[in-house]
C-alpha cells in the first residue's frame, strides 16, 4: 500500500440537600459534586465513626474491610460460562460457546430458544447497562437516581418514547413478536436466578442510596424503546437549526451563511460527483420566525440529555465502505465499518453470533455481528451470504414549530384562524427518596410542546422576525415521534436476507434514525441503500423554526422508499459513506442542507483509488489512517504568519513544518497543530459568538476557516475585546504563540518530547456510577489514560472539543471488516471489552489493542469457535 497509509459528566443519586445541580451546572449539563453522599454516610454509621476517631487501627480495619467487601461484591455478579443451567421457557437445549474475547456464539434448534438465549446471555454481561438505558427511554431515571433527574425525566416523558414503543409492539409482526417475547423471557429467566447485587456491582453501590430499588422484569417494549434514544443521538441538524436562530438575532443572513458554508466541491458525494448543482441550499432567509432567547433553554436541555446518552456531539459520524472483487486481493468484496459514537463504559455494542442448528425455513438465522444490549438480532454484521454496515445519513427530520397559544386557555392553539384543543395527558414521575411529581404534557398537531419543559417564553416577541402575538410555545415535529415499525422489524429481516433485493426489502421497514446502508455478498455484488422516514416539506428547507398556525410549513408525508437513493455494482468498484452528501441538488427531494463536510470521505476515496488490490490488512490500515486534511490546507498560511520569538517557538515551528500530517499518538507535529488550531478557533470566534455556540468541533469549521484565510481583513479576525483592529496574520501569529505557551506549561520546554497522545487520551467512564464524584467508586468503574491517535474529521475519527480540551469525547465505537471470500478471515474489535462486569477479564481487555489500531478474529465456523473456547455453557429446559 501507499506509504501514506500508516498503521462528563453525568449525575449522582439524589441524597438530599447539597446535591442539587446549580443553575450554571444544570445549563451545561454538569451537576455539583456529591457532597450529600458523604453527609449520608456520616449519619448512617455514627458508631463506626467514633471507633475510627479513637483508634488508628480501627481506621485501618475499616478500610481493609471495605476493600475486601468491595472486591467480593465486584466478583459476585460474574456469570456462569461453563456447565449446565436449567432455564424456564426453553423448548430444547442451547449451547453458548464464549471465545477468547468472551464473545458468545449461540447455537439453538428453534427461534424461541435462540432469542431467549440471547436475552439470557446479554443479561449476564450487561444488565446494569440495559436497565439504565431503559430508564432513559422511559423517562424514569428519578426512580433510580432521585430528584436530580426530574428535569431530564420531564423532557423524556414529554417525548413519549415509551408510549410509541408500546404501539410498535402492539402492531408488531408475528416474526418480530416471537423474537421480542423470547428475548424478554431470557432476560427475565436470568433475573429470576439472582438478587440485584448478584446481577451487577452497580446495584451494590445503588443500594447504599436507594434501598427500595429492585429491577423490574424486562419487557419487549424495553427493547423497542431504545431505538428512540438512538434516533435522538443521531437526530440530524436540530443543533444547527437552533444555532442559526440564535445567530440571526445578532448577525446578518450573509454572516450566518458564512458560518454555515456550502459543501466543498472538492469533496465527494456517495452517488455521483459535485460537478452538478450544489448539495446544499444557498443563502439564509431570516424568516419565518426567530426565537433566540426562547431557544437558549432548549440548548441547555439538549446538552444535559446528550451528556446522558453521549450523543449529539458536533462532528460525530461514522465510516463505512465496500470494495468489489475487482479491487480486492481475493477477487471478492470486502466491507468495512466503524460507527462513531460517544465514548462510554461499557461499549455501546455487544458482539455475538446467532446460529440455528440446522438452518431451516422455520429457524433461518445464521448471523454474527453487533447489537445494542437489550435489542434482539444483529444491527451490523454478516450472515452466510451477505454483509452490511451503516453510517448516519443525517437527514433533516426535525422541525421546531412555533405555536400560537390562546391567552385565555393554555391548552388551545391556533390553526388557520381557529382555536384548537391540544392533546393533554398527565403522568406521575416517581422519585426515589423524594416526593413524586405530576407532569402535564401537551401536544399539538405538530408534536409535543417542549417549551413547557424548557422554561417560559416571555421574550419571544422581542426576538421574533414577525409581528407575533403575545403567547407562544415551541412544538417539536420529528419523524421519531410518528407511527412507524420498531427497529427489530428491519433487523430480523436483514439478518436473514440473501441478496440485494431481500436487503432492500428489509430496509423498507426501516424508519428512524435514517442511515446509509452498504452491502456486499458472496456472489461478488456490492450496493447501497438510503432507508428511513424523511419528510417532504411543503415550504422551507428545515434550517430555521417555522410558524405552526398556518399550513404553509406542514409536511406532505415522507419520501417513498422506491424514490430514495440506491446504488448497485457501481463502475468505480467501491462505495464510500462517511456522513457526506448522498446526492447533489438535482435529486428530486430535499434530504438536508446540513451534511458533514466530507473530509473523511475524501481521504477514503483517495486511499481506495490509489491503492489496489486491497486485502483485509489493508482495510485495517485505512481504518486507522490519521492524515489531517485540515492541516494540509491551513498549515502553509499559518507558517507564513508565525513570528518565532523564542528558541522553543522556533523549534516548534520547524517540527510543524516537517510534520507528515499524520495525527499519531507519538507525533509532536500533531500536538503542535492541535494546540494551534484550538487557539485559532478561540481567538477568532469566542469574542464574537455566544458561549453556547463556540466552535466545539466538526468539519464545518474547517471550511469556515479556509474561507477566512482568503480574506485577511474579514471582521471575524478582529478581536472585539481590544482597542486595535486585528487582521488574519495577527491572529495566526498569536494563536501559535499561545499554543506553544500552553504546551510548554503542560508538557515542558522540549518540543521534540511533546506528543499528541499526551494530550489526546481516551478515558472510558461509566455513565452512572463512574460519574459519582467519589474516587473509590469511580476507580472501580472507569478506565483511562489510553493514548489515542486520530482526531476530528480524520478517518481514525477520535473527536475532541476545542472548548474543553483534547480528551477523546467520541470515537470509532467498534471496527469491523468482513471478507466475503472467506468469512473466517473477517476481523472486528470493540473499544473496551465484551463484558460490563467490572471484575471480568473482558471488561477492558480490548482497549489497548483498539487504541493501537488492532483487531481480533470475527469467528464464524463452529469448529474455529470451539478451538478458541474459554467456556461452554449448556442451557436446558427447566423441569
Amino acid at each position: 500500500m501507499d506509504a501514506s497509509v500508516e498503521t462528563d459528566d453525568f449525575f449522582v443519586a439524589d441524597l438530599g440537600p447539597g446535591n442539587e445541580p446549580s443553575e450554571k451546572s444544570r445549563r451545561r449539563g454538569k451537576p455539583k459534586p456529591p457532597t450529600a453522599f458523604k453527609q449520608h454516610r456520616r449519619k448512617r454509621y455514627p458508631r463506626l465513626r467514633k471507633i475510627a476517631k479513637r483508634s488508628g487501627i480501627g481506621v485501618l480495619v475499616l478500610v481493609v474491610g471495605l476493600l475486601v467487601f468491595m472486591a467480593w461484591s465486584m466478583r459476585r455478579p460474574l456469570p456462569t460460562i461453563d456447565g449446565e443451567v436449567a432455564v424456564p421457557g426453553l423448548v430444547g437445549e442451547v449451547t453458548v460457546i464464549r471465545d477468547e474475547q468472551g464473545i458468545p456464539h449461540i447455537y439453538a434448534e428453534n427461534v424461541n430458544d435462540l432469542f431467549l438465549a440471547q436475552g439470557y446471555v446479554q443479561a449476564q454481561d450487561r444488565f446494569w447497562q440495559m436497565d439504565f438505558w431503559r430508564h432513559i427511554s422511559s423517562g424514569t431515571l428519578s426512580e433510580m437516581f432521585g430528584k436530580s433527574q426530574i428535569e431530564t425525566d420531564e423532557f423524556l416523558r414529554t417525548m413519549g418514547w415509551r408510549q410509541l414503543a408500546e404501539t410498535q409492539y402492539a402492531e408488531a409482526s408475528d416474526m418480530n413478536r416471537v423474537a421480542l417475547d423470547a428475548y424478554a423471557a431470557g432476560v427475565n429467566a436470568y433475573l429470576a436466578e439472582r438478587s440485584p447485587a448478584e446481577l451487577d456491582f452497580g446495584y451494590t453501590i445503588l443500594e447504599m442510596t436507594n434501598r427500595s430499588y429492585d429491577p423490574a422484569p424486562w419487557s419487549p417494549v424495553d427493547s423497542l424503546a431504545w431505538g428512540k434514544v438512538m434516533a435522538w443521538d443521531l437526530r440530524g441538524n436540530m443543533g444547527n437549526e437552533i444555532a442559526r436562530s440564535l445567530l440571526l438575532s445578532q448577525y446578518t443572513p450573509e454572516q450566518v451563511q458564512q458560518l454555515f458554508p456550502d459543501y466543498p466541491d472538492k469533496n465527494p458525494l456517495i452517488i455521483g460527483d459535485t460537478s452538478g448543482k450544489r448539495t446544499s441550499a444557498t443563502g439564509i432567509d431570516p424568516g419565518p420566525v426567530q426565537i433566540a432567547d426562547a431557544l437558549e433553554d432548549v440548548v441547555a436541555m439538549t446538552r444535559t440529555l446528550d451528556d446522558l446518552t453521549k450523543g449529539g456531539t458536533p462532528g460525530i459520524g461514522s465510516n463505512s465502505w465496500v470494495i468489489s472483487g475487482d479491487r480486492s486481493v481475493t477477487g471478492a468484496p470486502i466491507l468495512a465499518n466503524d460507527p462513531h459514537l460517544g465514548i462510554q463504559m461499557p461499549s455501546i455494542w455487544y458482539q455475538f453470533g446467532l446460529h440455528c442448528t440446522p438452518v431451516t425455513d422455520a429457524c433461518p438465522y445464521d448471523v454474527a455481528g453487533f447489537s445494542f444490549p437489550g435489542v434482539p438480532g444483529v444491527v451490523i454484521g454478516h450472515n452466510a451470504r451477505i454483509a452490511w454496515g451503516l453510517t448516519n445519513l443525517g437527514p433533516d427530520v426535525i422541525d421546531l414549530v412555533v405555536e400560537q397559544i390562546n391567552p385565555e386557555n393554555a391548552n388551545q392553539y391556533r390553526v388557520n384562524g381557529e382555536w384548537v384543543n391540544m392533546k393533554v395527558r398527565t403522568e406521575t414521575i416517581i422519585v426515589a427518596g423524594g416526593k413524586d411529581k405530576t407532569l402535564t404534557i401537551r401536544s399539538t398537531r405538530n408534536g409535543p410542546i417542549i417549551s413547557g419543559v424548557f422554561g417560559d417564553l416571555d421574550d419571544f416577541g422581542e426576538n421574533s422576525g414577525l409581528p407575533l402575538p403575545q403567547n407562544y410555545a415551541i412544538a417539536m415535529r420529528w419523524t421519531a415521534l410518528q407511527p412507524s415499525p420498531g427497529i427489530t422489524e428491519t433487523l430480523l429481516r436483514l439478518n436473514t436476507a440473501g441478496d440485494f433485493d431481500e436487503f432492500r426489502e428489509a430496509l423498507s421497514f426501516f424508519a428512524v434514525p435514517a442511515q446509509n446502508m452498504i452491502y456486499a455478498d458472496i456472489d461478488g455484488n456490492i450496493g447501497y441503500q438510503t432507508p428511513g422516514m424523511i419528510p417532504i416539506r411543503r415550504n422551507g428547507d428545515g434550517r430555521l423554526p417555522v410558524p405552526g398556525w398556518i399550513d404553509d410549513y406542514n409536511w406532505d408525508g415522507f419520501i417513498p422508499f422506491d424514490d430514495l437513493p440506491t446504488l448497485y455494482n457501481p463502475e468505480e468498484g467501491y462505495i464510500v459513506t462517511a456522513n457526506n452528501p448522498v446526492v447533489d441538488g438535482r435529486f428530486d427531494y430535499l434530504l438536508t442542507t446540513d451534511w458533514t463536510y466530507g473530509f473523511r470521505a475524501r481521504r477514503l476515496v483517495d486511499l481506495i483509488s490509489a491503492n489496489q488490490p486491497l486485502g483485509v490488512d489493508d482495510m485495517a490500515l485505512i481504518q486507522f489512517d490519521a492524515y489531517n486534511l485540515n492541516a494540509e490546507t491551513l498549515r502553509p498560511g499559518i507558517l507564513r504568519a508565525i513570528n518565532s520569538n523564542t528558541a522553543v517557538e522556533r523549534e516548534a515551528r520547524a517540527i510543524l513544518a516537517e510534520w507528515n500530517l499524520q495525527n499519531r499518538a507519538d507525533s509532536s507535529g500533531a500536538a503542535i497543530w492541535a494546540a494551534t488550531w484550538r487557539a485559532m478557533l478561540a481567538l477568532t470566534f469566542q469574542d464574537e459568538l455566544p458561549e453556547s455556540l463556540w466552535p466545539e468541533g466538526g468539519s464545518r469549521w474547517f471550511v469556515v476557516m479556509e474561507a477566512l484565510m482568503g480574506d485577511p481583513t474579514d471582521p471575524f479576525w478582529d478581536n472585539r475585546t481590544t482597542s486595535i483592529v486585528e487582521t488574519r496574520d495577527d491572529i495566526l501569529a498569536l494563536a501559535f504563540a499561545n499554543a506553544i505557551a500552553e504546551l510548554t506549561e503542560r508538557l515542558g520546554d522540549r518540543p521534540t518530547a511533546w506528543e499528541w497522545g499526551d494530550l489526546h487520551q481516551a478515558e472510558f467512564r461509566n455513565q452512572t456510577l463512574g460519574e459519582s464524584g467519589i474516587g473509590l467508586i469511580e476507580g472501580r468503574f472507569n478506565r483511562g489514560g489510553f493514548r489515542t491517535s486520530g482526531g476530528e474529521s480524520i478517518v481514525n475519527a477520535t473527536g475532541w472539543n476545542p472548548v474543553d480540551g483534547y480528551r477523546v469525547d467520541w470515537l470509532p465505537s467498534m471496527r469491523m471488516i468482513v471478507d466475503l471470500a472467506n468469512l473466517e478471515n473477517s476481523r472486528a474489535i470493540l473499544t473496551t471489552g465484551q463484558s460490563g462486569q467490572v471484575s471480568s477479564e473482558h471488561y477492558i481487555d480490548m482497549a489497548v489493542v483498539w487504541a493501537a489500531g488492532g483487531n481480533f478474529p470475527m469467528r464464524w465456523d463452529r469448529a474455529v469457535v470451539e478451538q478458541s473456547a474459554e467456556g461452554t455453557l449448556r442451557l436446558v429446559p427447566a423441569p
